[in-house]
């Protein structure tokens, strides 16, 4: 692989990052406000390239001054094998050759341009335990905005049923969206996939329901559910972190968001 290769494939990859930090595509790999980064880091890269590429065809430029005349010898001290040809070529006249694994880097652009992975879901959730296992020592649980049903996240609402009794949620109709999972014991579970940063250290957030349970649904598929909180706890299976109870009153199978993480 050659330096225009190389440059050229640093410019699809540059395209391919900043293109998927404009769209919504990013938001299944990182957190919403990390995207600037991803624009930024992208432009970065499309500009090496093309600097790369203009350094690289730009014209030879000619030597200056005089040149030896026809038939002398190199200046003393130097010798004839010792010349090297503009253009990447060794002391013995031989093209320079780049490792030909360097090929391999546009794997990653064609996943970025060819594929889309979905989003983090039901799959990565029953291999992982929810990040509801540690108590925050700081946390404040203010009452609930008025008016029910009130739309809660499914982090906020397993926080304040299992840290805080659920004494923010008694006498209250909350509406909680996520993604079906199955349970251990087969009934259904709603599920977020919480992010600290990106994709890769994403980690389930895990509500248990009873009641008038979503039927006939396939993992993965995004419902809205309104209930209520009930003093009830699970165990999960993967690493024992509670997972608390929702009392499911109603339900409804909705498209997937367009932000899909917590």
């Amino acid at each position: 692989m050659n330096r225009q290769a190389q440059a050229v494939i640093l410019l699809l990859f540059g395209g391919a990052i900043a293109k998927a930090g404009v769209t919504d595509l990013s938001l299944r790999y990182v957190k919403e406000g990390l995207r600037p980064f991803l624009v930024v880091a992208g432009l970065l890269l499309v500009t090496a390239a093309i600097m790369t590429l203009w350094y690289d065809l730009r014209p030879p430029r000619r030597a200056t001054g005089s040149s030896p005349a026809a038939g002398s010898s190199p200046a003393a001290g130097s010798s004839p094998a010792a010349v090297v040809e503009d253009g990447g070529h060794d002391d013995h006249g031989g093209a320079h050759h780049e490792p030909r694994v360097g090929w391999l880097l546009i794997l990653p652009v064609l996943g970025l341009l060819l594929v889309s992975p979905p989003a983090l879901g039901a799959d990565a959730a029953e291999r992982s335990g929810s990040v509801l296992s540690v108590a925050p020592s700081d946390a404040v649980y203010p009452a609930l905005p008025p008016g029910d049903p009130v739309p809660v996240s499914l982090l906020d609402y397993a926080s304040r049923a299992v840290f805080d009794d659920g004494r923010t949620l008694r006498s209250r109709t909350v509406r909680l969206t996520g993604f079906i999972t199955p349970g251990p014991d087969g009934a259904p579970m709603l599920t977020r996939m919480v992010l600290s940063c990106c994709a890769a250290d994403g980690r389930p957030i895990k509500v248990a329901l009873a009641g008038n349970l979503p039927s006939g649904l396939a993992p993965d598929t995004w419902v809205e559910t309104d209930g209520t909180w009930i003093n009830r706890t699970a165990a999960d299976e993967i690493n024992q972190a509670a997972v608390p109870y929702l009392e499911v009153r109603t339900w409804k199978q909705i498209p997937a968001p367009r932000q899909q993480y917590e």
